[in-house]
């Protein structure tokens, strides 16, 4: 991927690029709509990743090409503004006037993209070249912001310029990962600490729906806006609890049920959620994977039955393998309607679980169904 964009850019420009840089997708093993209620999550980066190649220009000139899709698309940092035709552009130019809000002297650029993440899958394609960008421009002009303030440009690129209000953790797990750690994300504080993931003998597996997520953001930002009412209906008794992250059961039981058993159902799933992931990281640490598992199996549950951010083809996906001795958990992963379930599965067992679920799911849904075996990488650098 590094050779394809540098030749490319070459090709395009006549000159080699300044930087390229690698910023990976993400995985999150449990935690799921928790990071925008300030609670925990469990994600990590992963060995699938955009690859953005830049060079500063002398001019105000912005000129990006995403190779993968064949598009180009041209302005200039004065007229930089969210684009509503195509999305891709989005992602680099709300990274790049992240600097200009900082007052930072932004000039013209050229940049080539390339990516092997998946899009539509849930693994957060669109952070990793937010991510991409934030760090290439903060390495060529060389204003030595810290990875975690880079994190939040990333995340308000996404807020700004792609209308999605997501929480902090695709974004931090792009440009925070290690190899072998999952990373415990206190995205209310930003804290985090890094938890070993080496499961001997077990790999992560991705199985794609090939659904298009022509839900995801509207109704992302609708379950956004039904947590913040939960807590509202809680703040009239307890003014201190500002998100769902110091609400409990209790508290919902008594002051949301009654009253909006929709909202109810919304809340109640991520206060078990942020409970779970408690639990799955004394599982991790005691080396129980068979508990883990069965944790990731819960929040499929309840992101379909109480979120109800499912779909039929993920449901489907999750149920197939969840009596398959050789599949240790599994769920749906990401915003929701479509995407990935993320698979723990016995390593020489996998290529029996494809063969029987590949033909299966083919069958009863209409749709061909990819896969993607997974490894814990490293975050966003320069290569």
């Amino acid at each position: 991927m590094k050779a394809t964009v540098e030749n490319f850019f070459f090709d395009q420009y006549n000159l080699q690029p300044a930087v390229i840089v690698r910023s990976p997708g993400r995985v999150n093993i449990i935690g799921e709509h928790a990071d925008y209620n300030n609670g925990f999550v469990l994600p990590a980066a992963i060995d699938k990743a955009a690859y953005l190649a830049v060079s500063l220009r002398n001019d105000n000139e912005i000129h990006l090409t995403a190779l993968d899709l064949n598009e180009t698309f041209s302005t200039t940092v004065d007229e930089l503004k969210p684009i509503g035709d195509i999305s891709w552009p989005n992602y680099i130019l709300g990274a790049a006037a992240q600097f200009l809000k900082r007052n930072i002297s932004l000039p013209g650029f050229n940049a080539v993209l390339a990516s092997d993440v998946p899009i539509g899958a849930g693994l957060s394609s669109s952070a990793a070249v937010e991510c991409a960008t934030v760090f290439a421009l903060n390495h060529l002009l060389q204003t030595n912001i810290e990875r975690v303030e880079m994190v939040t440009m990333a995340q308000k690129a996404e807020h700004e310029y792609a209308g999605v209000i997501c929480g902090i953790m695709d974004q931090f797990a792009s440009m925070m990962g290690k190899t072998n750690q999952v990373i415990k994300l206190d995205c209310r504080s930003l804290e985090f600490e890094y938890v070993p993931f080496k499961l001997d003998g077990i790999k992560i597996v991705l199985l794609n729906t090939n659904v298009k997520h022509s839900l995801a953001s509207s109704e992302y930002n609708t379950r956004r806006l039904e947590c913040i009412q939960a807590v509202e209906m809680i703040q009239a008794y307890h003014p201190a609890v500002i998100s769902l992250r110091d609400a409990t059961v209790e508290m919902l039981n008594q002051y949301v049920l009654p009253f909006n058993n929709v909202v109810y159902q919304r809340s109640r799933f991520v206060v078990d959620e942020m409970e779970r992931l408690n639990q799955a990281c004394q599982f991790l640490q005691e080396d129980n994977i068979i508990a883990l598992g069965d944790c990731m199996f819960k929040t499929h549950d309840g992101l379909s039955r109480q979120y109800e951010v499912s779909c039929k083809e993920l449901d489907y996906l999750v149920d197939f393998v969840r009596a398959r001795k050789e599949v240790i958990g599994a769920r749906m992963m990401g915003g929701g309607f479509g995407g990935c379930t993320i698979n723990l599965v016995q390593s020489d067992k996998i290529n029996t679980l494809i063969n029987s679920i590949k033909s299966a799911y083919e069958e009863a849904m209409g749709l061909p169904l990819d896969y993607y075996i997974a490894t814990i990488q490293n975050g966003t650098d320069v290569i």
